[in-house]
């Protein structure tokens, strides 16, 4: 135990409000997610960036590692400038960078999109907003590039749009831009028509726009200017010999598929295209490669397959700048076995391939594949399936300084090397390694920082989810994903209060067991032999002690499981319920629904409505248990944060007109074993990420203007349970950020409540035996609940080992489960001892 004497108290109270805590990711390591373009300076070694559907834009640095630029910009206002559509670097200037910026062009997107333009490599950015959407995660998003720069005149920038906008023009440097009216087509293609969200029935637009830096000048301008459409029956490439003033179709086109990629070998005056039947990412079953010459306005089909192996289209495509005639093609979702490279030296008259068929089903690697820098791909990706290459290749570059250096990316990361010539020799075998070092795109959908336990769980869209044990082991990839069984999409993670090396977690999955079980804090994993084949996704909670799980499910309502026997319908609390266990007393469960709260005395067998308990509030956002006091439980609404002392009978508002409108809440440990609030809302700040050292008295802003973590409503919040003054941060794109502080508050640290809260002796709550609960479940007693489920009378229950039962101010349950008994510990806490 430890006490802050009185002098303490005082220089803490006097502290000054702390500045906005300094953010990093916590590394996963390996990307994680969709990296939809990447561009190279043409003449500037070392310069490039890479672009992401849903984690913003990032730059290359000389240790090939990458450092996100778009952070900034991404807040809860913008939040959808973490998908990027589409990325251009100046070729006269390599510090200019420029990105289009949008999430979706349907109603999920709230905002029009933008062009943002940076003049010092991303480090500072301005903005002109568009008056249309942009859909960074939107289909067709590896198609492209749709920005682009004039090689010869940096003022005139081009966008093609999605939708049906069109092409757009600036001839100030993107500062603003005007809709080119003369190129009459624009990309009506849509992938299905019948969606009714608008996001499989949007206009696909323009595909890209490429600048032919061999042709003559104009007027101060190239001259020659390519733009692909997204329509498969007139035509879909384009040109301008004007500079932008007309535009016609370019004779002899194919007129099958959809162009992807074009790019210009200058040397050989040629252009090459990838087509696909499909605009990706996913779609696509047919395709091509074809060679434009620029001179004579000839075509030239240079497709590497054909007849029945001809079963995918073509996305990446690289060309080597050094050596001309030299190219790299990725087929687009082969998805069996894998996806297939090829590569010409010979400008596409013959083709090798990065692997190929020995004694089927053997395959012949012409490449060793190294996972060093992310070593869960290999153990949860790579060994378990036939996809190695990977999948839904659209971006595949050359350095165009380097023949070497080439870089390609996947639904799940980037690889790359720096000995490609070495596929050119007779015995050909070249080296590919992750190299997204730094690429942190993932959509995190749960988080758990178990005191006493695993210090952070993050359950993870696409790739399951990780443990970290200790913060010392934050910023390392761990070297396997969660497994046995492996969720791709993992929706949920939980802990048991009394017991955190119990955790549970939830899959998204139909027709499987979408519930596993740990009693190892989550290292190792089985299958909950009572969940059926047929619910999935949503949260689950456990008891304190571990032996039952309450699961609001996605599509079965409220589940429950005792002892790790079938889950059965919780009839009293509403499908879709925001729940929560607590974390000290085993039989004591809480819901939220709409404005009503929820209590279960009787380990989440039955739940009883709280007549009135929150007030005016008409949506429940999130429940939060203290860590280590039985009864005391938070609840975040869209009044702001209301607190109960007594197991949710009766609440009071938290700091009231301090912070309102509030989202996700967690508590974590705070300086001298205290506990820190941490919450999401609109405070003095505006919306941002706030936290509390004094119960809700005061809250300062730890976000800053600096770091943007999306739309702030969807985040993902826990503080640590071991670390003091560490707070973790789940982004839908991102990953997982997390910080280190003291929060400081001001004046009202020296109220009553802020001393009842910091100033009591706190004790690490060590289970009274170590066998886990999961496997060994234990009965809990009747007297360590609230003794009634009636919402309007007040609590009877006792109070648990280590809780608080007294002390000034103290509104809370005095009585103590037996053998133990209230002992004062000072003026403020008294301690079921």
């Amino acid at each position: 135990m430890r006490y802050l004497p009185t002098l303490q108290l005082l220089l803490v109270a006097a502290a000054p409000i702390r500045a906005a805590f300094s953010w990093k990711n916590v590394r996963f390591g390996g990307g994680g997610g969709f990296s939809t373009g990447i561009v190279f300076h043409p003449t500037t070694k070392g310069v490039a960036y890479l672009r992401t559907d849903i984690g913003g834009l990032y730059r290359l640095n000389a240790d090939d590692s990458w450092t996100p630029v778009t952070d900034s910009l991404a807040t809860d206002a913008e939040w959808g400038s973490w998908g990027v559509d589409a990325v251009a670097l100046d070729p006269q200037n390599p510090d200019k960078v420029y990105a289009a910026l949008g999430l979706y062009t349907n109603d999920w997107e709230p905002k029009m999109g933008s062009i943002v333009r940076s003049s010092d490599r991303g480090a500072t950015w301005s903005r002109t907003r568009l008056p249309f959407k942009v859909g960074g995660n939107m289909p067709g998003r590896g198609v492209g590039e749709r920005l682009a720069v004039d090689p010869r005149n940096s003022s005139i920038v081009y966008f093609g749009a999605r939708s049906g906008n069109g092409l757009w023009k600036s001839v100030d440097g993107a500062a603003s831009f005007s809709k080119v009216s003369t190129l009459a087509n624009t990309g009506t293609f849509v992938p299905d028509p019948t969606d009714v969200s608008g996001y499989q029935s949007d206009k696909q637009g323009l595909t890209f726009v490429t600048f032919d830096s061999t042709s003559a000048l104009l007027n101060g301008a190239t001259s020659r200017i390519f733009v692909g459409v997204a329509d498969n029956t007139t035509a879909s490439f384009y040109v301008s010999n004007d500079a932008g003033s007309t535009w016609a179709a370019v004779p002899g086109q194919p007129k099958a598929y959809f162009p992807h990629k074009c790019k210009v070998q200058p040397t050989e005056k040629a252009l090459y295209l990838t087509y696909s039947n499909g605009l990706g990412p996913f779609d696509g079953t047919l395709g091509g490669v074809y060679r434009y010459d620029l001179t004579n306005g000839s075509w030239k089909d240079i497709t590497p397959v054909s007849g029945s192996d001809l079963s995918h289209g073509f996305g990446g495509l690289g060309v080597d700048m050094q050596k001309p005639g030299t190219l790299l093609v990725a087929s687009l979702n082969a998805w069996w076995p894998d996806a297939q490279l090829f590569r010409s030296t010979d400008s596409g008259a013959t083709w090798t391939r990065i692997w190929e068929w020995a004694n089927y089903p053997e395959q012949k690697w012409h490449y060793g594949l190294n996972t060093d820098n992310a070593p869960w791909i290999n153990a949860g990706f790579i060994s378990q399936d036939t996809k190695r290459i990977g999948w839904m290749i659209e971006a595949l570059e050359i350095d165009p300084l380097d023949s070497n250096h080439w870089l390609y990316a996947t639904g799940l990361t980037v690889y790359g090397g720096r000995d490609l010539t070495k596929w050119d020799g007779p015995n050909r075998n070249v080296s590919i390694s992750v190299m997204a070092n730094g690429i942190e795109e993932t959509a995190v959908l749960g988080l758990a920082s178990a005191p006493g336990g695993s210090e952070l769980l993050a359950a993870v869209g696409d790739v399951s989810g990780f443990t970290f044990k200790k913060t010392s082991d934050l910023d390392t990839p761990p070297m396997e994903p969660w497994m046995g069984p492996k969720f791709i999409t993992t929706t949920d993670v939980d802990y048991a209060g009394n017991r955190p090396g119990n955790v549970v977690r939830i899959g998204n999955a139909q027709g499987a067991k979408e519930v596993a079980i740990s009693t190892d804090g989550g290292v190792s994993w089985k299958a909950h032999p009572g969940a059926s084949d047929t619910a999935h996704s949503g949260t689950a909670v456990l008891s304190a002690n571990a032996d039952t799980i309450v699961w609001s499910s996605a599509n079965g309502g409220v589940l429950r499981s005792q002892n790790q026997g079938t889950f059965s319908a919780v009839a009293s609390l509403p499908s879709g319920a925001v729940i929560a266990s607590d974390r000290a007393d085993n039989a004591a469960f809480y819901g939220g629904s709409g404005g009503h709260f929820y209590r279960s005395t009787d380990t989440g067998a039955t739940f009883a409505a709280v007549s009135g308990a929150l007030r005016s509030a008409t949506a429940v956002r999130d429940i939060a248990a203290h860590p280590k006091i039985a009864g005391e439980v938070w609840v975040s609404t869209d009044i702001g944060l209301l607190k109960s002392v007594d197991y949710g009978m009766t609440f009071t508002p938290v700091g009231a007109g301090s912070l309102n409108n509030t989202h996700q809440i967690a508590f974590g440990l705070g300086a001298g074993s205290a506990w820190n609030v941490y919450a999401v809302g609109t405070g003095a700040a505006g919306v941002k990420l706030y936290a509390s050292p004094d119960n809700g008295a005061s809250w300062v802003d730890i976000q800053g203007d600096v770091q943007g973590f999306g739309n702030l409503s969807g985040v993902k919040l826990a503080g640590s349970g071991n670390s003091e003054g560490v707070v973790y941060v789940g982004t839908n794109g991102r990953g997982v950020f997390y910080a280190k502080g003291v929060v400081a508050g001001g004046k009202e640290e020296m109220t009553t409540t802020f001393v009842t809260t910091t100033v009591k002796a706190t004790k690490t709550v060590t289970p009274t035996t170590a066998t886990p609960a999961i496997t060994s479940p234990v009965t809990t007693s009747a007297a360590s609940a609230p003794s009634t489920a009636t919402a309007s009378t007040v609590p009877t229950a006792a109070a648990q080992h280590w809780a608080q039962c007294g002390g000034t101010g103290w509104m809370g349950v005095t009585a103590c489960a037996s053998p133990w008994t209230c002992q004062p510990q000072n003026d403020w806490y008294h301690q079921c001892l």
